[in-house]
């Protein structure tokens, strides 16, 4: 699970799954909801684990299967872009530009109180885990059980940042599975096997 929101002013929107053909080119997995973002900025800030954030200007994106694309200055073969993998992408939180209505970041939700279509509260976004092409919410309810959430249209009925709210409908099932597991069952003990005696 990654952060989404740095205190030295940077915000994560995404990360670098793998490069794309062999001119560079490398594939992002993007937290907006719309990839304009990647219109609205010039630079791309890579970062390694723990080490400070490195600048990449973008010399050009495009969309591809869910993922944004991305050319980078400094960035011209397949191995270059090969080690950018798992790189975290961040920008600076003073140039992202305002979400459209209706739109959101992901670190914007981090803190938000979850609810069911009916009000009843299901606990605290504390953060999201990448899967494939979606991502998975994490949910600690009040009782401090996380619940993993697939964030899918399904699911996340509606968004309210200004109330800090995010309402849902969740597989039937699926909060029964977390909140009310089922006792393990014992296992019975087996006798040992009994000798015959030879007599």
């Amino acid at each position: 699970m990654a952060e989404r929101h740095s205190a030295d002013g940077f915000i994560l929107v995404g990360g670098v799954v793998k490069p794309h053909g062999i001119r560079g080119e490398f594939c992002v997995k993007s937290h907006a909801d719309s990839p304009s973002l990647f219109d609205a900025v010039d630079t791309l800030y890579l970062r390694d684990k723990n080490r400070p954030p490195k600048p990449f200007a973008i010399a050009s994106w495009r969309e591809h299967k869910g993922f944004v694309l991305v050319t980078a200055k400094g960035v011209a073969d397949r191995d270059q872009a090969e080690a950018l993998r798992g790189r975290d992408v961040l920008v600076r939180e003073t140039d992202l530009p305002e979400p459209e209505e209706g739109e959101h970041y992901l670190y914007q939700l981090i803190g938000c109180r979850v609810v069911l279509e009916d009000g009843t509260g299901v606990g605290e976004l504390t953060g999201f885990y990448e899967t494939g092409e979606q991502d998975t919410w994490v949910i600690v309810s009040e009782a401090g059980t996380e619940i993993l959430l697939p964030a899918v249209p399904e699911f996340v009925k509606d968004i309210d940042l200004d109330a800090g709210t995010i309402r849902i409908e969740p597989p039937e099932g699926l909060l029964d599975l977390y909140l009310n597991p089922e006792p393990r069952r014992k296992k019975k003990k087996r006798s040992p096997p009994r000798r015959k005696d030879p007599s």
